[in-house]
């Protein structure tokens, strides 16, 4: 095998080669297919789940939260095992905001008194729970600092749509507390509305109703979180910018410059924390007023009302605003053909306490990956583009150490990334996969050959199984008809669009390298101790993967994606993909205003008509909701000529890609190289660097987290959000500069086909440099 690989590696280097149809590996010529399906097989023998359970037993042993001497212990814990493995491996140091409890106290001052316990106690049968000594209590960093006393109000989710509906019910939150519970939206968007909106702290708990004996059997007993407890987590407005508040755009460095801590536009100003149901429940009951709607009452077995008053609750939190080091894990392995080629793959390793399933279930599986093709390279076999492998910290706070890296490297990445791998959290079930279109078919090509450990089926058609069973109710909106019509006609399953809430956002959404998101679930009850104490390796062998057999699946499934993109001679991409995509995206967002001025002309109706007046309870009334303003015609023609325009383009591109598969003409190496080149920057020409309105760290035209719902994606962003907004200037404003991005990439994309086609009479592309910046506009 080693010989054989040599000689292609020489080949590639050396001479012209003659493409024949590979054997369903998209850009892979014949006689490399194999060896590339031979490498992956070998890198499979050597994944053992015996050392998966190891890894995550000691590295999920103490808290491993950032300033914890066990997440300096893990990230040197793996820094060696990948310089045992046969990788460069370094630990690259940052330096960031990293805000700790100095003091926290809620108290219910009226009509009763309560003080809020705000921990969550040791469990029998959970070995780590009592040894949270060098852990850190529950609390939302990046809030903000604050004593205050003041009536209660209850927010529901605490919403947009919650606000609207406290504001037709006369109840205002200016100058109260507010309490919201956990789901709905993420949860730096509660605090974040409740400021907005006047408020001056904010409680945020979790009600059983989502997350606890409502769905199953509370740990220890079933899987699900107790009343006690509590979910910590980030409440940094990341819908502006991830990484450090103090070095928006650039790495914290030891010497970078940074904002004043008051000028941090991320940071909240208002004092915001987590309790648990059981703290929760004297206040919520201490409430009188309405009696909120069906949709607003949780389990807690009380009553449930709004308020505000006569709960009236003291609430106090201060920080320590520190600086603290923050270690990324890189290892590298150099290609042989394209070294300054990059496939980068990552998952964090800081948790907020044990962080067991968050991250180290996933963490566990890029170690495996690692030590996998250590041992190939070994052998004789090396990429032919360059590796990087990294282990992420800070991640939990809002992303910092993948962002601080990624600024820090930005140029070259830009110059030499063609492909970032994420996984996060994984459990057992189904395979999720998102991110970039235009490795959407190389995802499914991968799926198709791994194996699903419960069934034996791949994991690709276990998922289609799922998608089928759902149905539409299961698969709503356009994505998800899109994605049930593919499952039904058995073809590729298009991959999710990226919001945030992991590490590929500073790669996709700011610098606009490709990227992948994977993992399984859906069999698992993670979520419900998600980001508590009892996120340990007891739990997680109990109701996660107790045989670390998908934490296998995602080692294949990752390794294996990242072996494609290394090795393959032209790399794996499918634009017509992409362009469907992009199609689908304008027409939604085209619908959308439809249906917004339906639906403001029949609220003006309605209004008009008197309908809420006659419909609301005298005793509770219920005022109807402001008088929507008129939605103007937008004109979408530039982008829609621009979306067929890149879908054209696409095309012309795949096809030139399936004719020069089939066909028996030579590419010599400079021209593939060149044509790398034009491929490696087409994500990058999806960018803007005016960014998103208001937000312009994030540059992507097609992939962006909602301002109002955080980890979820929006896509076509910026016009999007504006129309639903009602903000109908800017989406105008924005057609042009979206329909541009559009533009640039169809005219990348011709330029490829041009060079992948030069026998036909059409000249070679000049220009393809990797890392072509984006537009101006």
């Amino acid at each position: 095998m080693r010989a054989v690989l040599s000689m292609l590696a020489a080949g590639a280097a050396l001479s012209p080669f003659s493409w024949a149809a590979p054997e369903g590996l998209l850009g892979y010529k014949a006689e490399s297919a194999e060896a590339e399906l031979e490498s992956e097989r070998t890198f499979d023998a050597s994944i053992d789940p015996a050392e998966l359970r190891s890894w995550l037993e000691q590295m999920s042993s103490e808290p491993n939260q950032v300033g914890s001497p066990h997440d300096k212990a893990n990230a040197d814990f793996m820094a060696a095992k990948f310089k045992e493995w046969g990788w460069d491996a370094r630990i690259e140091t940052f330096y960031v905001l990293y805000p700790t409890p100095k003091s926290e106290s809620l108290e219910l001052v009226a009509p009763v008194t309560y003080k809020a316990r705000l921990l969550e106690p040791p469990v029998e049968g959970d070995r780590t729970s009592d040894h949270t000594a060098g852990g850190l209590p529950p609390y939302n960093i990046y809030g903000g600092d604050g004593d205050v006393t003041a009536d209660l109000v209850y927010v529901n989710f605490g919403t947009p749509a919650d606000y609207a509906e406290l504001e037709r019910r006369g109840v205002d939150v200016r100058g109260k507390v507010v309490i919201a519970r956990y789901g709905a939206c993420w949860r730096g968007l509660k605090p974040k509305l409740a400021q907005e909106h006047g408020a001056v702290g904010c409680i945020i708990y979790s009600d059983p109703h989502e997350d606890g004996y409502w769905s199953g059997d509370v740990y220890p007993k079933g899987g699900y979180r107790s009343e006690d407890g509590v979910q910590r987590g980030s409440v940094a407005d990341i819908t502006l910018y991830t990484g450090d508040p103090l070095t928006p755009g650039v790495g914290s460095t030891k010497d970078a410059k940074r904002l004043p801590l008051a000028e941090a536009k991320t940071i909240l100003k208002i004092p915001v924390l987590p309790i648990s149901a059981a703290d929760a429940k004297p206040l919520l009951a201490a409430l009188e007023g309405q009696v909120p709607p069906a949709g607003w009452r949780g389990a807690i077995p009380i009553t449930y009302h709004i308020g505000p008053g006569p709960a009236k609750v003291h609430l106090a939190v201060a920080s320590n605003w520190d600086q603290k080091p923050i270690y990324d894990v890189i290892a590298v392995l150099q290609g042989s053909v394209y070294p300054d080629q990059w496939v980068l793959r990552g998952n964090h390793h800081d948790g907020w306490v044990f962080g067991a399933w968050d991250p180290l279930s996933g963490n566990i599986a890029v170690m495996a990956e690692a030590k996998a093709i250590g041992a190939l390279a070994k052998s004789g076999w090396r990429p032919k583009r360059t590796l990087v492998y990294a282990g992420w910290d800070g991640e939990e706070a809002g992303l910092l150490g993948s962002t601080e890296w990624s600024e820090t490297h930005a140029d070259e990445l830009r110059r030499k990334a063609v492909l970032y791998v994420n996984s996060d959290t994984n459990g057992r079930g189904f395979l999720f996969a998102g991110g970039s279109s235009s490795f959407q078919h190389a995802v499914n090509e991968v799926a198709a050959g791994v194996v699903d450990p419960e069934t034996g089926a791949s994991v690709l058609e276990r998922l289609r199984a799922r998608i089928r069973i759902a149905g539409p109710e299961g698969n709503p909106g356009p994505e998800g008809e899109a994605l049930l019509v593919a499952a039904e006609a058995g073809g590729d399953l298009p991959i999710e669009a990226l919001g945030s809430g992991s590490d590929y956002t500073p790669f996709l959404q700011h610098l606009g390298i490709s990227a992948i998101n994977l993992g399984f679930n859906g069999e698992d009850v993670d979520g419900s101790i998600y980001h508590s104490t009892y996120d340990s390796f007891d739990h997680f062998i109990r109701f996660g993967d107790p045989k670390f057999a998908y934490g296998v699946a995602l080692a294949q499934t990752a390794g294996h994606l990242v072996l494609r993109a290394a090795d393959a001679d032209i790399l794996p991409m499918r634009f017509g993909d992409l362009g469907d995509a992009v199609a689908r995206y304008v027409s939604d967002v085209e619908k959308l205003t439809d249906r917004e001025r339906d639906e403001s002309a029949r609220t003006r109706r309605l209004i008009d008509e008197g309908a809420f007046r006659l419909a609301s309870d005298p005793d509770q009334p219920r005022a109807a909701p402001q008088a929507p303003v008129d939605v103007p015609r937008i004109e979408f023609r530039e982008l829609r000529e621009a979306a067929a325009r890149l879908r054209r383009s696409a095309m012309s591109y795949d096809s030139a890609l399936a004719s020069a598969s089939e066909g028996d003409f030579l590419l010599p190496p400079a021209e593939l190289k060149a044509l790398n080149g034009l491929l490696q920057g087409v994500e990058q020409t999806l960018l803007s660097r005016r960014g998103l309105p208001g937000r312009e760290w994030y540059q992507h035209m097609l992939y962006a987290p909602g301002r109002y719902t955080g980890y979820s994606g929006k896509t076509l962003p910026a016009v999007r959000e504006a129309i639903e907004l009602h903000e109908w200037l800017v989406a105008q404003d924005y057609i042009p500069v979206v329909a541009g991005a559009l533009n640039a990439a169809a005219g990348r994309l011709d330029e490829a086909t041009a060079q992948l086609t030069p026998r036909l009479g059409q000249t070679p592309a000049k220009s393809g440099q990797p890392g072509a910046p984006p537009p101006d506009s």
